[in-house]
């Protein structure tokens, strides 16, 4: 019934929402509806989809099988509505590897013009996120250049509150007093909305990178959770409404290590929007110029390619590629 797959190490199961509403999940007509009343259905998605069989769960595996369900086509032909469900239930605005994961499903069940289509994302706050997906060939592979559109800067474009300003590369940038306080070398961040919220976290020394099995212990966990989730999970600070948190270190010209502790996921081995804020806020500070960045996560290295005209970054894109899982 759900179909996964793997983008660079992120897993996301695939379920057409007849399915569910076979399954027994009540499950409205429309995407829109569908996001308005996801508090009446995604939870029980996510156990039946996500959950680990009870003798089959791996030891030392995250909780689910999968980092999120994706819910959809709602229809044949483009646009293509989707919803992008993390495993607490929540929506997502936007996923560059979950969008990845449902182009190459698209394209497995015959839907996916030759010319590409375009994918909308609904949320639960009244409103759909587009994203423009198209068939490409990258050095050999076949996957998808998400056109992400414009990214915006600063505390204001992800709601922050409660920061400070704060110079980095002599440009301006946010110092965000509980990342701070978790370790000093975490003092400069930069945030950047990309259709979803991000903070990244600007480092100086490859050594302060956290590694995913530290943001997975305790305490460091748990402090992670109250910057990244929003309330009741997390404490909402700085952005109430929750933030994805990076960190972000400049390896080579146009080559950017990173690592990412997703709100509503936790660490993550990799993430298409972040990989695509990682290589913005390069831009921002100065790192990186526009064209090809390479964003290499513990899943693997993301191409991105970044699109100036006048002095601003005007469009992000992203290849991905996916494989259905056996």
């Amino acid at each position: 019934m759900t179909q996964f797959y793997d983008a660079r190490g992120n897993i996301y199961g695939v379920i057409a929402p007849q399915a569910l509403r076979d399954a027994g999940i009540v499950l409205p007509v429309s995407a829109t509806e569908c996001a308005s009343a996801r508090h009446s259905w995604s939870a029980a998605a996510i156990k039946l989809c996500c959950d680990w069989p009870e003798d089959q769960r791996p030891a030392n595996s995250k909780s689910h099988r999968s980092d999120g369900l994706l819910i959809g086509p709602f229809q044949t032909s483009p646009p293509f509505d989707v919803l992008i469900v993390n495993t607490d239930g929540t929506l997502a605005e936007r996923s560059g590897n979950g969008l990845t994961i449902f182009s190459q499903a698209l394209t497995e069940q015959g839907l996916m013009p030759e010319e590409g289509a375009l994918l909308r994302v609904h949320h639960d706050k009244g409103y759909a996120v587009e994203t423009s997906a198209k068939p490409a060939e990258v050095e050999g592979v076949k996957g998808f250049w998400l056109d992400l559109g414009q990214p915006r800067f600063g505390p204001d474009a992800v709601g922050a509150q409660t920061v400070q300003g704060i110079e980095f590369n002599a440009r301006d940038v946010s110092h965000v007093q509980p990342l701070a306080q978790l370790d000093s070398d975490w003092a400069y961040s930069q945030f950047v909305r990309i259709g979803n919220p991000h903070c990244v976290t600007l480092l100086r020394d490859v050594s302060t990178l956290p590694s995913n099995e530290q943001m997975r212990e305790s305490p460091l966990n748990e402090g992670l959770t109250e910057i990244a989730y929003a309330m009741p999970t997390g404490a909402g600070d700085p952005c109430p409404a929750g933030v994805n948190l990076q960190w972000a270190v400049l390896e080579s010209p146009q080559k950017i290590l990173a690592r990412v502790f997703e709100r509503g996921e936790g660490p993550t081995a990799s993430s298409g929007t972040s990989a695509s804020a990682v290589a913005s806020a390069a831009w921002r500070v100065g790192w990186v110029e526009a064209g090809e960045v390479q964003v290499v996560m513990p899943g693997g290295t993301a191409p991105i390619l970044l699109e100036e005209a006048e002095g601003e970054l005007r469009r992000v894109r992203l290849f991905g590629t996916a494989r259905l899982m056996g």
